[in-house]
């Protein structure tokens, strides 16, 4: 499963950890997380977010 990163604040989101603090269980795709999911760090949307290479 890919890691994404917040482009503001440079937080991951690793999918094997989700944020559980927020309603997402580990194992949950970013796809899956729900639209209104924000960064716990920032609160910035998903849509800040980009892809770990």
């Amino acid at each position: 499963m890919d890691k994404y990163v917040c482009e503001v604040c440079d937080w991951v989101y690793d999918p094997e950890v989700g944020d559980p603090d927020n309603g997402v269980a580990p194992g949950t795709k970013f796809e899956d997380i729900p639209d209104d999911w924000v960064c716990p760090l920032c609160g910035v949307g998903k849509d800040q977010f980009a892809k770990v290479d």
